[in-house]
Order: structure tokens, then sequence, then C-alpha cells
């Protein structure tokens, strides 16, 4: 994953995280304000109905205006134009408050005009009968009034709170899976990180075997072309090992340093024209003595009449030279490869068949990919890193050619590339 990708993922998702947040918070203050008006109006209806118990019970009469006063969003005080007796006020509170469904807990308090003074009532819960208020104390006055009392609502916010579950719910919801995003970034943000130290270590690590590998090779070619050596067999057998593992080793690097130029998005092609059948000549004649060697046969079935295409030469003859050494390396005892081409509606097919091991059906949709190797049993020389099929699918789809596998188990593999025709 590109950098620039990153940061789209982390714009993107600051972006929706916030417009999340805040369409989230704009329903919860409006649930919050609907649930605190409908507490309010609830308060009101009954304080003045406990307000008309009262004058009933003093067989007095209410003032016309003014009769609840709302201080704060938890304290209300009543004018009721008389003196109040505390045991019919506190009667006539929870009467009127159950009436109203309003069961949190309230205090209530009774001003004294002689003294000047609000004297306290009681702490009344519906829920905990004797509890006590630890944050009880000496209620407001009201200077407006003169007869009235006063009540204070302490768990006013948690009865709001207690009456928006599928608010609260929703929210939780909304935090955790946030917050799940944001952990999800950091491990992406910390795996990239580990990412760059891995390819800039191998990176770096590979362009150092470079120079020995140069070396050797330069040195390995001296020893086989000297005469005294040449005159040694054991000696000359010795010097060819050691350029045959030299450049075997080479072409593991290479493999490398082509996977971090993948990896930095800087594997860039030069298509131009060329011949397809010119190019197979070339690079199949290297491997023809090698399939020689080993007794097995590499077959040219070249039907393409039409097979000037247009293409990177570098690239497309290593993924060629690819395909036929795994053909090589998988074959079941001695290997038989056919190179096919033909012309279809689209361009030409490039086909290269083996009669080896195959691909089980399990691996084969995962086989283009990095560092994949199928486990092959009890066989053991079989070498690489898994570089080889990620690097032909690679160019493939960087020249914008259609790649398609089949194969059976312990039968054969056939790899077909599809190319434009030029």
């Amino acid at each position: 994953m590109s950098n620039r990708t990153i940061w789209r993922i982390v714009f993107f998702g600051a972006i929706s995280i916030i417009g999340i947040l805040a369409f989230q918070m704009y329903w919860f203050l409006r649930a919050w304000d609907f649930k605190d008006q409908e507490f309010h109006q609830r308060v009101h209806i009954a304080l003045i109905n406990v307000a008309r118990e009262i004058a009933r019970f003093n067989k007095s009469e209410l003032p016309s205006y003014d009769l609840v006063k709302k201080l704060n969003s938890h304290y209300y005080v009543v004018n009721v134009n008389d003196a109040i007796d505390a045991g019919a006020l506190e009667f006539y509170l929870r009467k009127e408050f159950e009436a109203v469904s309003l069961t949190t807990d309230f205090e209530y308090a009774i001003y004294d005009c002689s003294s000047d003074q609000m004297v306290y009532g009681n702490y009344v819960s519906f829920h905990n009968e004797g509890s006590v208020n630890p944050q009880a104390g000496n209620l407001p006055k009201y200077d407006q009034f003169l007869y009235y009392f006063g009540v204070r609502f302490p768990g006013r916010t948690t009865h709001i709170m207690e009456n928006m579950p599928g608010t609260l719910i929703f929210s939780a919801i909304l935090l955790i899976t946030i917050l799940f995003f944001v952990y999800s970034l950091s491990i992406i943000l910390r795996q990239k990180r580990l990412s760059e130290l891995q390819k800039d270590f191998i990176n770096n690590m590979t362009h150092e075997f470079k120079t020995p590998i140069s070396t050797i090779r330069i040195s390995a070619d001296v020893l086989m072309k000297d005469p005294l050596i040449r005159k040694e067999e054991r000696l000359l057998r010795y010097a060819t090992i050691i350029g045959e593992q030299n450049q075997r080793l080479n072409h593991q690097v290479e493999k490398v340093l082509q996977l971090a130029r993948i990896e930095k998005g800087s594997l860039r092609i030069h298509p131009e024209p060329l011949d397809l059948h010119e190019l197979l000549g070339q690079v199949v004649s290297g491997v023809q003595v090698k399939v020689q060697e080993l007794g097995g046969q590499l077959r040219m079935e070249l039907n393409a009449l039409r097979t000037r295409i247009q293409a990177d030469p570098l690239h497309l003859s290593n993924v060629i030279a690819n395909l036929l050494d795994n053909a090589v390396k998988y074959c079941r005892e001695v290997p038989v490869i056919t190179i096919q081409t033909r012309n279809i509606p689209q361009g030409v097919q490039l086909t290269i068949h083996d009669q080896g091991i195959g691909i089980p059906a399990a691996d084969q949709p995962r086989i283009f990919g990095k560092f994949y190797r199928v486990s092959t049993g009890n066989v053991h020389d079989v070498k690489g890193f898994g570089l080889g099929l990620y690097y032909v699918r690679t160019v493939c789809q960087t020249h914008g050619w259609d790649i398609d596998l089949r194969s059976e188990e312990g039968q054969y593999t056939a790899i077909t590339i599809t190319i434009p025709l030029s």
C-alpha cells in the first residue's frame, strides 16, 4: 500500500469520523433537549397541582401569576401566598410527582419569613426509603416571593440519561466503532513503517551483495580460463561450480531487487515494437541446453502468424525465463515443456505448458502472491523466494496483459499470457 493511499485513508477516515461525531452529537443534543423539556413540563404540572392542593388545605387563594419559577435546571420555587404545613407538602409532592410518572429523588425546603431562612424539609427517594443525599444542604432563597417552598432534583441528569437508553446505546456503539477504527489505523501505520524498514533493509542488503557477487564472477571466469586450471579436471569442476552458484545467487538477488522496485512503485516499462517469436528464440536458446542436460524435451509450437507486439524486451524476457525456470524445477522426473503461440481476435497468446507436478486446486488462487510457495512435500531441492510468479503477474499487469493459469495436480501446469498486437 503506497504512502498516498495511506494518507488518503487517514484523511477520509478523519473526515468521516468528524462527520459521524457531529451527526451523533446533533441527535444526542436533540434527544437531550426533548427529554429535558419533558422533565420540566412534568415538574411544572406537578408543582402547580401541589400548589393547588396546599391552597385547598389552607383554604386560601393562589397568586394569579408567577406560580412556579424555575431558578435553574435543578431547582424550582412555588409561590403559595400562605403558610405551608411541611407534612402536607411532602405528601402532596409525592402524590403529584407519582401522578406524572416522575419518580426521581428530590429534596424540598420551606421559606420562613420570620427568620428569613429556608427551612430544610427532607430528602425524598422513591426507590431507597430512608436514603440521605450526601450533598443535601440549604436551598437558595428567592426574594420575589413571601410564602413559598423550593424543590430541587439532584438526580435530574441521571433521570434524563436513564430515559435515553436507545441514544446512549447507539452512542456507545459509535464510540467503540471509532476507537476500533483509530486502533486499526494505528496498526496500519505501524505495519507500514515496519514494511518500509524491511524494504529498505532488503534493498540495501541486496545492493551490498552486488559487489562481492561481481568480484566472485570475475574471479571464477579467470579461474576457468586459466590453462593450469583447465588441465586439472577437479579444479575446473570446482571453478565451474563457483561460477554456476554465483550466477544463481545473482539471479536471486536480482529477483529481490525487482521486488523492491515493484513495492516502491518504481517498476518502469519501456515498450517497443518487437517480434515475439524472435524474442522467444533468444530466451529459449539458454534454457534448451539445461533441458537437454536433464534428458528432457523443449518443444516449440509457434502457430501464430502475426507476432508484432509492443512490450518491454527486458521484462518480457524475464517473464518467459521465470516461467521456463519453474517448468524445469517442478518437473516429475525429466522436464517436458511445450511453448505455444497462436493468434486470437484480441492479439496473440503465449502458453508455456509443462508435464510436471502441477499445482493443487487450493493453492491456485494464491499462486501469484508475493512470497507464496506451494509445498513440495518431500522434494527439498526446489529453492526460491516465491517471487517469480509475483513478478510475472506484476509485469503483465503493468503492460495491461491478461494472464491465466490452468493446472492439475500431478499432471500439468499451463500459463497463458494474452498480448495485444501492435
